[in-house]
C-alpha cells in the first residue's frame, strides 16, 4: 500500500510514498479517502480537479483541499485519483481526475481540513515521500 494512515495527536497523517511526484500525490489523496471511509463502493461519477501553486508543499496542500472541498460542496467522496503535475515558470500545476462516491451511499467520517503541520513533500533514492496531518 502507498500510504500508512498515523495517529497525529487529536488528528491523523497519511505517510504517502510513490516512485513518481504524481504517484506520490495519488497516493497522499487515497490516504485522505482511506482516512474518510473504511469501505469504498463503485459507484460515482468522474470529477475533474485542478491545484496550482508556487511550491510543491503549497501544490500538495491546494490539490487535498480542494478534494475537501468539492466533498463539502458535492456531497462526494473523491477516490481512484489520478493526477498529472507540471512545473511552469513561477510554479506547479496539477490536473487531476477522481471519482467521487455520493455521500449517502457509504458511511463516511469527517476530515475536516488538510493543515500545514509537519507537512513534508521530498524526493529520495527511492521516489518521493510525502506525510501530511489533517484535522478531523
Amino acid at each position: 500500500m502507498p500510504y500508512e494512515l498515523r495517529p497525529h495527536t487529536a488528528d491523523i497523517a497519511v505517510a504517502a510514498t510513490g516512485r513518481t511526484l504524481s504517484a506520490v500525490f495519488e497516493a497522499t489523496a487515497d490516504g485522505l479517502a482511506a482516512a474518510s471511509c473504511d469501505e469504498l463502493i463503485d459507484s460515482g461519477e468522474q470529477l475533474d480537479i485542478t491545484a496550482s501553486a508556487e511550491s510543491l508543499e503549497a501544490l500538495l496542500f491546494e490539490y487535498l483541499d480542494e478534494l475537501i472541498y468539492v466533498r463539502d460542496v458535492e456531497l462526494v467522496l473523491p477516490v481512484d485519483h489520478e493526477v498529472s503535475i507540471a512545473e511552469r515558470a513561477g510554479g506547479w500545476e496539477l490536473e487531476g481526475r477522481a471519482r467521487g462516491i455520493p455521500l449517502d451511499e457509504i458511511d463516511a467520517r469527517e476530515v475536516k481540513a488538510v493543515t500545514y503541520a509537519d507537512m513534508r513533500i521530498e524526493e529520495t533514492a527511492a521516489g518521493w515521500e510525502a506525510y501530511v496531518v489533517f484535522d478531523v
